[in-house]
């Protein structure tokens, strides 16, 4: 990873007077005095050097699995997902082709491919094609120019809205325009092929999902086909389709973005995985903060399933690769009902083998690096999604769900959160012998895999979340650098230091305390001088930071 990079406040007028950035906001004015003139060549050889920090995966199962019906199903549902993609590019840069038209070398056309646009999303959203700004923090989902203030003072019904975008009028009138009707065509082709694949299925769950989720996709009602999902229990297919996760919305973190998965449900890991669910209210009681933070109930009618995933679509393939899901969003239905946390483990594995390994033997102290292990890897990634469901939903001041008190501040305590109490469950679950293995193995492997996080960037939710534990923790000795170079995980002091955290931000997140948690945000979400210089060893090793998929029907082998 580069130097941290702190994007410039300006729009070019080559941006502005060929749309690029039409419909996009900044919560600052344009400011051209502020504009670094980037010589096209260096674009260039920046991008030659970037370029290789994506390793080339194929996303490949084996369909073999899979009944016929199954394998008939299975391109539609990809192509439902392709059009998910479309619609991605929409809203994160929706002048894709025009860029792509003026773009000759093949490189930086794929590297624009692989970030949905013009800016590093690893490298805190650098700008790598000439003529093009800072990244609006709001992407097209609000009008060019436009304030968080007058956003906020407005008297739109829908200004916070997940399912719609903010538009102003030549009189300067401001309108809500739902997803739905934005973008109906396509959305209507998404349908139609998800009714498609109910009629081919022989699942009655799955069945009943893809129509609800079919007519969500047109209504933007998507509770049902939520609770629909979650009642699927037999089913060897699966796609998580629709406008789901509200990061690349960072001027309020609330309008949702377009993406997909298509998966193959691995049923000899699932049945593995089930009985940790039923042990969330215990692990809620036990949580080291004040009772009155964990009063609530997690639910424990949630599945914890294992997937090979064959397709990703939209928001989770931009930049760095989501390898576990935990939905839905929705904090009734998490409490009414409780989620499905979703392992990818053919994605987790490829990370693991091309670049969590890689890292350990660079980074982590020689004595040390026989701890690195799959299986804990792949345990803390379990627990971290199933520990979004524990702590607090609801603030305990009255401000209502923590996301709404907490706004754009939300999603990197969220991760955070669920990146320290993941590690709490694996140590609880290993003294009730719940869970096999050394803590040895599942503490050293943490660290390295914060290590391989914040490589992402500290402009992405996961990497402020990743920073903020690094800090907290060597603060708390929990860690040493060594005069090597390397990290050395001091055990003891790892757990008490998990512990605080843990306390330390489900108060941040019960009492909705938005200025102490930006507080919180410009102290410890940011990389230490001494950590750049190991995470740029790391680069000079020519050790990637994330993958990039060659994926589709063709890899898969059906038609």
């Amino acid at each position: 990873m580069k130097k941290l990079y702190k994007p410039t406040i300006f729009l070019s007028a080559i941006a502005i007077s060929t749309g690029l950035l039409s419909g996009c906001t900044n919560t600052d004015k344009p400011n051209d005095n502020t504009a670094v003139v980037v010589q096209k060549d260096s674009l260039t050889n920046y991008v030659a050097q970037r370029l290789p920090i994506y390793e080339r995966v194929k996303l490949t199962t084996n369909i073999n699995q899979l009944s016929v019906n199954d394998r008939k199903i299975l391109p539609l549902l990809i192509q439902a997902a392709e059009i998910m993609d479309e619609l991605y590019w929409k809203q994160a840069y929706p002048q894709r082709d025009s860029l792509l038209a003026t773009i000759k070398d093949e490189k930086t056309r794929d590297f624009v491919n692989i970030n949905y646009g013009p800016w590093d999303r690893l490298n805190n959203e650098k700008p790598f094609v000439a003529g093009v700004g800072a990244k609006p923090e709001g992407a097209s989902f609000y009008p060019y120019g436009i304030t968080k203030a007058e956003i906020e003072k407005s008297d739109l019904a829908d200004k916070f809205g997940a399912y719609s975008v903010i538009q102003k009028d030549s009189t300067g009138k401001l309108s809500a325009v739902p997803y739905h009707v934005l973008f109906a065509s396509e959305l209507q082709k998404a349908s139609s092929l998800l009714k498609q694949a109910a009629l081919i299925t022989e699942d009655a769950g799955l069945k009943k999902y893809l129509n609800l989720r079919a007519d969500a996709l047109v209504t933007d009602n998507f509770t049902a086909s939520d609770y629909a999902w979650l009642d699927m229990k037999t089913n060897g297919l699966d796609i998580i389709i629709g406008p789901i996760e509200n990061y690349e919305d960072k001027l309020f973190n609330a309008r949702t973005s377009y993406e997909a998965y298509v998966l193959i449900k691995d049923k000899e890991w699932s049945k593995r995985l089930a009985k940790y669910v039923k042990m969330l209210p215990e692990l809620q009681k036990n949580l080291p903060v004040a009772a009155k933070y964990k009063t609530e109930t997690p639910g424990t009618d949630s599945e914890l399933n294992a997937y090979d995933v064959v397709y990703y679509a939209g928001d989770c393939n931009a930049g760095s690769k989501t390898i576990a899901v935990n939905l839905p969003n929705d904090e009734k239905i998490q409490q009414e009902k409780g989620t499905r946390r979703s392992q990818l483990k053919n994605a987790m594995q490829a990370k693991f083998d091309k670049i969590l390994v890689p890292i350990s033997k660079e980074l982590i102290d020689a004595d040390q690096q026989k701890y690195i292990k799959f299986d804990a890897f792949f345990a803390n990634v379990m627990f971290h999604e199933v520990a979004h469901g524990l702590g607090i939903k609801k603030t305990i001041t009255g401000k209502g769900f923590v996301r709404e008190a907490l706004k754009e501040q939300y999603s990197w305590l969220e991760e955070g959160k669920a990146d320290v109490l993941g590690l709490y469950m694996v140590t609880g679950l290993l003294k009730k012998g719940e869970l096999q293995g050394d803590i040895k193995d599942y503490y050293t492997t943490f660290m390295a895999g914060i290590l391989r996080s914040v490589r992402f960037g500290v402009s992405e939710a996961h990497g402020k979340a990743n920073m903020q534990c690094f800090n907290y923790f060597q603060e708390k000795g929990a860690f040493e650098r060594t005069a090597k170079g390397t990290y050395k995980v001091n055990f003891e002091k790892f757990a008490t230091a998990m512990n605080d955290l843990s306390a330390f931000i489900i108060t941040l997140q019960g009492n909705g305390d938005k200025v102490a948690v930006e507080k919180a945000q410009k102290e410890k979400a940011i990389v230490p001088a001494a950590l750049q210089k190991d995470l740029d060893r790391l680069t000079r090793k020519n050790i990637p930071v994330d993958v990039v998929f060659e994926q589709g029907v063709d890899v898969l082998g059906v038609k």
